[in-house]
């Protein structure tokens, strides 16, 4: 049964902080909450973990997984990013938003979407997420806990617990999480798209474009 931790809604425990990064470096597969909902997290070098989360989501080669990353920094390294692509992701981080981006040379394969070779990059705004970051010193592999044939992401620890306590390693309960995943965001053209509108208003990507 999966380890599960109750962080404290102001100061969250660094002890239980450094439990979760443990889990992620020893190969496991850990949920933890976000600005938007609760994600399914892996160390981004471990392929075994990512497999497990495919099996979760029941995703196929195709689907977009998502780097989840500390800061600008961290994007450009497993991403190409032009300046104009570079002023919307400065403008519009941290937040609700994923953005699609072109994979650099620094992003395992098996991460990039298979047919474009882009690779989902997004900096949360929520404590428990840059705690993660912070201990982990590099990007978290994600996806929404977004379950088969269920419409809205889980929102509650506690039952995610019940439900998949014997799929994943632990569950870092952060309190309530939103029923609205993050509004993505194409920028691996020439300009941006708007893939899904969710919790991030889209407005100001309606016009985004290279120059």
């Amino acid at each position: 049964m999966a380890i599960y931790l109750q962080l404290h809604p102001i100061s969250p425990q660094q002890r239980y902080i450094r439990q979760a990064v443990q889990v992620l470096r020893d190969g496991g597969v850990i949920v933890y909450p976000t600005d938007s909902c609760y994600a399914l997290g892996c160390h981004i070098g471990d392929k075994n973990a990512l497999e497990r989360i495919r099996q979760i989501r029941r995703a196929d080669r195709h689907h977009h997984f998502t780097l989840v990353c500390r800061d600008l920094g961290d994007v450009g390294k497993y991403a190409l990013v032009e300046n104009w692509q570079y002023r919307l992701l400065r403008a519009h981080t941290p937040g609700p938003y994923t953005f699609l981006l072109k994979a650099s040379r620094e992003t395992p394969r098996r991460l990039k979407h298979e047919r474009r070779g882009t690779i989902g990059l997004r900096v949360p705004d929520h404590p428990v997420t840059a705690l993660l970051l912070a201990e982990l010193g590099e990007p978290i592999m994600s996806s929404t806990l977004l379950l088969p044939g269920e419409e809205l992401p889980l929102t509650d620890a506690q039952e995610i617990h019940h439900r998949l306590g014997h799929s994943v390693d632990l569950v870092l309960d952060g309190g309530t999480c939103g029923l609205i995943p993050t509004s993505v965001i194409d920028l691996s053209g020439d300009h941006a798209v708007v893939v899904r509108a969710g919790r991030g208003d889209v407005s100001p990507f309606a016009s985004a474009a290279s120059v």
